[in-house]
């Protein structure tokens, strides 16, 4: 399961509401008014710590060709192949959330969100010394982006097929299942999609812009581009395969007024502003028809509420401005004799991340109190809001517990995330701890009735995303600007290695008065990071001390292997090592093993020293016997490993 069930919220309350179609915008003309930094409430939290790990985490999301500056061991190169379906380069890009997919649609919304933070408050993030990683993780993801962009109206707007995806829980670094790529085009087209790719390399444009103009002018080609697609087709037709995980409930209105009221932004081309204002009778509207509607949040699906403050911002207008504020009164005191759900200080809209929605509107909340069209007495009810939804986040709670992993007072320890988790079974309880600390990522949090459940396996409470995040730190980033707090000097993610990752296994499998079975498990279990290999072997020694005084000859002891029929396999004679003491060399070049799934992640092969009859025979002083016995496989140290003939586990005599 992954971030995708929102849309099954929102087509529920659309529905109640008897209304259909969607929209949204977003946009604004100049960099906004900033008020003076708050001395009412002290900052109860280190906000620059948190900014600086909700940044980190998509650093962990990364997929493709990694490069040397990561800041943590555990994630390797993975999705090299993405693409090669269809005969084009899709690799890069973020997994979505806990699973391994790339779909389009939420991904370059986070990339436009983690823009808006820059553009809200660049100068906070330059200070706290996070603004080039937070630049860093949003080129790789617009790069991937623009690598998708094939053609002016050809789109690949997701990698990997959510289905299969899902029913493998594995490391990114060894996914087993095959990967397709699917694209939009003039004649099945996606407006949603790609007017949200629109957006996200407009706010590219204009982050980059400064410091690179030819990326910048690279983005904004790409924004012109797609904007044009997505506005030309209008439709949703081509947009099939993220059904169930992200279909646009809310239509493609939103999107292209978002896009367009950023690309307005970016180019200062009124066309832009005319087209983003062209939309807004398209959006949803209330029971009375009238009204538009303010009863939900700005989320991957739903934009009009962010577009809204930029138009507002942008042009001054009435219409925007009394939309955001039913939408944020609506979220705070109540708006119409209604409100939002509280749950113990939480504003709760649905089970499915509702600290997504909430941190989401703070930043919203934030940014509209810092417009100089904002009232006091308002700025002053969305700040407080603003602050105590991401204060509920970071610890300040029923729970007294931290909702963001890896950081403050007993954070998620279990986040439903398979990276992270790096089982080498393909199984959610092995192991039972997960092996990694996905810092930063906020999970989904409290569900109906203010239920928290810290298990892997409940993706309501405990899934994490990189649209979960992109919100967030966009409050983050301002509650540091407004309150202060101290990034942790030196921060990265690299862990020791706390386990065995390649080993041998062996039990004795049979012994005679001139014979040995042994048989040996070769285990990978690999998660700093995962990684596959075709070219391990191993050593079995023996000491021929007691064989060779009663006239017996080395060249004499058969040796045979065999494994089952996934197991390419073949053995060494005899060699000396020293004095009595002779090893064999087992070779499993060829043989994939890897933390896939137990068919995948060992392989066993039995091994036999057959001696000519009436010659002494005693496999016990063996040093690679030591310790075996009938009963069950043991891990043992005394059958050494090597990959690709260097030693990775155990001990030569």
């Amino acid at each position: 399961m992954s971030s995708k069930r929102v849309g099954f919220l929102v087509i529920v309350v659309f529905c109640l509401c008897g209304l259909l179609g969607a929209v949204s915008i977003l946009a604004q003309t100049e960099m906004p008014e900033k008020t003076s930094v708050l001395n009412t409430g002290e900052a109860r939290h280190n906000y620059g710590e948190a900014l600086q790990k909700a940044i980190f985490f998509y650093e962990v999301q990364r997929s493709g060709k990694l490069p040397k500056n990561m800041r943590l061991n555990w994630r390797g190169d993975s999705g090299l192949n993405d693409g090669a379906d269809n005969g084009v380069d899709l690799t890069g890009g973020w997994y979505d959330a806990g699973d391994h997919v790339k779909f389009n649609l939420p991904m370059a919304y986070s990339v436009t969100m983690l823009n808006w933070a820059i553009y809200e408050n660049k100068a906070a993030l330059e200070k706290s010394g996070q603004l080039t990683f937070l630049m860093d993780n949003i080129k790789w993801a617009a790069d991937y982006l623009m690598k998708c962009h094939t053609a002016p109206n050809e789109f690949y707007y997701q990698v990997g097929d959510g289905s299969a995806d899902h029913a493998w829980w594995g490391p990114a670094e060894v996914m087993p299942m095959d990967r397709p790529s699917y694209k939009v085009t003039e004649k099945l087209p996606g407006s949603t999609v790609v007017g949200e790719a629109a957006a996200a390399l407009a706010t590219t444009a204009i982050t980059f812009r400064p410091l690179d103009p030819v990326y910048a002018d690279r983005c904004l080609k790409h924004a012109k581009e797609l904007f044009l697609f997505a506005d030309t087709t209008k439709s949703d037709e081509g947009y099939i395969f993220a059904e169930g995980f992200y279909k646009s409930w809310s239509g493609f209105y939103d999107e292209l007024s978002w896009a367009a009221a950023w690309l307005y932004l970016a180019t200062g081309d009124a066309k832009y502003l005319e087209k983003a204002e062209s939309y807004v009778s398209q959006w949803q509207r209330d029971l009375d028809g009238q009204t538009i509607y303010y009863k939900w949040a700005h989320c991957w699906d739903d934009k009009h509420y962010g577009a809204a403050l930029l138009l507002a911002r942008i042009t001054g207008k009435e219409i925007y401005k009394s939309l955001m504020e039913d939408h944020l009164d609506w979220w705070t005191v109540g708006c119409r004799g209604d409100r939002i759900t509280y749950i113990d200080g939480l504003a709760w809209l649905s089970q499915w991340g509702s600290l997504r929605y909430a941190t989401t509107t703070a930043f919203i909340a934030s940014i509209y109190a810092n417009w100089s069209g904002c009232t006091p007495e308002k700025a002053d009810i969305y700040r407080k809001f603003a602050k105590a939804q991401v204060d509920y986040a970071l610890g300040s709670n029923p729970y007294q517990r931290s909702f963001v992993v890896g950081y403050g007072q007993n954070p998620p320890q279990h986040p439903h995330h398979r990276t992270a988790h790096g089982s080498w079974a393909n199984n959610m309880e092995v192991p039972a701890e997960n092996r990694h600390i996905i810092y930063g990522a906020l999970v989904g949090g409290p569900a109906a009735a203010g239920i928290y459940v810290d298990k892997i396996n409940n993706y309501v409470c405990n899934e994490v995303a990189c649209d979960y995040n992109a919100g967030f730190v966009g409050v983050l980033a301002e509650m540091y600007r407004l309150y202060g707090g101290e990034p942790l000097p030196d921060f990265n993610g690299i862990e020791p290695i706390h386990d065995d990752e390649i080993f041998a296994e062996a039990k004795i499998a049979a012994t005679g008065p001139n014979f040995t079975a042994v048989s040996v498990l070769i285990n990978n279990r690999s998660g700093w990071p995962a990684r596959k290999t075709d070219q391990l072997a191993f050593r079995y020694y023996l000491d021929l001390s007691e064989y060779i005084k009663t006239g017996g000859k080395p060249g004499a002891i058969k040796v045979t292997v065999k494994g089952d029929h996934t197991v390419k396999v073949r053995t060494s004679s005899l060699k000396r090592l020293r004095e009595n003491i002779y090893y064999v060399v087992v070779d499993l070049a060829g043989t994939p093993i890897f933390p896939g799934g137990m068919q995948y992640c060992r392989k066993e092969v039995e091994l036999r020293f057959t001696v000519p009859s009436k010659i002494s025979w005693d496999p016990q002083n063996d040093p690679s016997y030591h310790g075996l016995n009938q009963d069950a496989f043991i891990k043992t140290t005394s059958i050494p490993v090597y990959d690709r003939g260097k030693l990775v586990f155990g001990n030569e005599p």
